[in-house]
């Protein structure tokens, strides 16, 4: 059924004000705004949820963001954030509901899908994980030989791989140390060789995470485990049951693999890979920090997504920043967004961005089939500080393209060593000064530099930034740090009317590489049909076989 046309976002009253106004304040400088308004540092600020969002250094005023959510309330923002968390279908192409906020809802909440309350299913799941995890991480679960599990290797792709290997690394201070874990997600033989090189198989178990069982790079890598793992047990199968555990909902493949179906944990379809680390998906991350742990990682979430739902626009953290991301994207045009955590903890927490946020919004096609006319999905990447610093900032700080920032910084270090946080958090406060405020040509000259030196110790400024500042990383931080992504990334799809939850542009390639690859066997003799190109670059794989 397809929804009917509705009017271009560019030519509503809403966006003209906002194209006017930006035409009008475009080339003012952040060194004009905050003196013009010496108490902006202070009053564009806004707090929740454990985290305070300092956005004084960007390039708005407080009539930028007067109209920002002007812009907001006339695509009912507020309606389609109830309709996310009361189970509609906004799922529009794949008809389903969106609910990752029902994975950390509390026991005794209602969510309604189709009809039934999904939080208790959740929560018998959660329970299943915590009874195992339990029993792993005490020594309970042994091993086909009796032999403790020491050594979790976690195996899937996508949502199913970045989401675990960002929370392990986020969260490694907390977990247990005598526990080794590893994440294999790429069909390229050598993740999964390098992953279990130094493991034994007796105390190894591995974790098989797809929905449908079928995903061609995961059950790639989960044959070759099953394979690695019999081997190394002298080609005993009847170990696989102590081995190997399923994230999946589908019982008949599970089974059929080996997997003893008591051992599968189940989600539902309308989790969103890229949504899901706090479902079954997150298994690998209970057995490294444990169930109570883990708890308070969803509680953390579930406080942000309270936040989300129940604050005024204008002061809620995501809208703020996804209607800024809007802002900068539609408006002055930038392509890209730089996440720069000064935790070191959070070195992944980037690369875990880039797929929520550019497999949500990378989309060209409206909900209702149009095509849209302003750009949308900005570029999420980055590097924890001060190593991006010796790295990119150059660019950031006197390159060509305007790039906004996310610091993100906390008060409190895990590893308390010397002067090292102190160093650190002076970095973050003066990077983000030094984008907004730059060095003018006489401040340069000032401190004695000669002439023909000045422009390239020049820095224009005028670089916007975000600062969030928290206490300090703990299970239930990351939650609400995930959590206000995911619902940044919500905003913007609601005003540019997209559907965030499809990802239909990663199905095309996946359907041509089942066709090449029975053609690349030295022995096909199959006619190619495919472009000139792609035709001899098979015969040319054929030849250095």
């Amino acid at each position: 059924m397809t929804a009917s046309p509705t009017p271009s976002l560019t030519s509503s009253p809403e966006w003209k004000s906002l194209q006017k106004h930006f035409d009008a304040i475009k080339n003012v400088h952040l060194r004009q705004m905050f003196a013009d308004d010496p108490q902006r540092g202070r009053t564009m600020t806004v707090e929740g949820s454990g985290l305070y969002l300092d956005y004084s250094k960007n390039r708005v005023t407080a009539e930028t963001i007067s109209l920002l959510i002007r812009l907001a309330e006339s695509v009912d923002l507020q309606d389609r954030i109830e309709a996310m968390f009361t189970g509609e279908k906004i799922n529009l192409t794949e008809g389903r509901a969106v609910l990752h906020t029902a994975l950390r809802a509390p026991a005794g909440s209602t969510v309604m899908v189709d009809g039934v309350n999904v939080v208790p299913e959740v929560h018998a799941v959660l329970d299943k994980m915590s009874a195992f995890c339990d029993r792993v991480r005490s020594g309970d679960w042994k091993g086909h030989t009796g032999k403790r599990i020491r050594n979790i290797v976690n195996v899937g792709i996508g949502g199913s791989d970045l989401g675990p290997v960002m929370a392990y690394e986020s969260l490694r201070h907390f977990t247990q140390r005598d526990m080794t874990f590893r994440f294999v997600s790429n069909v390229d033989a050598t993740d999964f060789a390098e992953a279990t090189v130094d493991l034994d198989p007796a105390e190894t178990l591995f974790i098989i995470a797809s929905k449908t069982f079928t995903t061609i790079e995961t059950m790639t890598n989960a044959d070759t485990a099953r394979t690695w793992l019999i081997e190394g047990m002298g080609g005993d199968k009847s170990a696989i049951p102590k081995h190997f555990v399923a994230l999946s909902t589908n019982a008949e493949k599970v089974s059929a693999f080996g997997i003893d179906t008591a051992n599968m944990f189940e989600f539902w379809d309308w989790v969103g890979g890229r949504y899901s680390m706090e479902s079954a998906i997150g298994l690998s991350t209970m057995l490294a920090i444990g169930p109570q742990a883990y708890r308070e990682m969803l509680g953390g979430f579930h406080e942000m997504d309270v936040h989300f739902r129940t604050t005024s626009l204008d002061k809620n953290l995501p809208v703020l920043m996804g209607m800024l991301s809007v802002w900068y994207s539609n408006f002055f045009e930038c392509e890209t967004t730089a996440v720069l955590p000064y935790e070191q903890y959070l070195k992944r927490f980037p690369a875990y961005l880039q797929q929520l946020t550019m497999e949500s919004n990378g989309k060209f096609v409206t909900t209702d089939g149009g095509e849209v006319d302003y750009e949308t999905g900005m570029i999420y990447w980055g590097e924890p500080g001060t190593n991006g610093q010796h790295s990119f900032y150059q660019l950031i700080h006197q390159g060509t393209r305007l790039i906004p920032c996310d610091f993100i910084a906390f008060g409190k270090s895990l590893n308390p060593i010397g002067p090292h946080q102190d160093i650190l958090i002076a970095n973050v406060l003066a990077q983000s000064e030094a984008l907004a405020f730059g060095k003018t040509a006489d401040e340069v000259r000032a401190e004695g530099t000669e002439e023909w030196l000045v422009p390239h110790r020049t820095f224009k400024g005028n670089r916007p930034s975000n600062t969030i500042l928290a206490d300090a990383m703990s299970p239930r931080m990351l939650g609400r740090l995930v959590a206000l992504y995911e619902h940044n990334v919500f905003v913007q799809s609601v005003v540019w009317n997209i559907d965030a939850f499809d990802q239909w542009g990663v199905e095309l390639g996946k359907v041509l590489a089942k066709n090449i690859i029975p053609e690349l066997s030295t022995s096909a003799s199959a006619e190619l049909n495919h472009d000139s190109s792609t035709n001899e670059l098979i015969r040319r794989y054929r030849s250095m076989k």
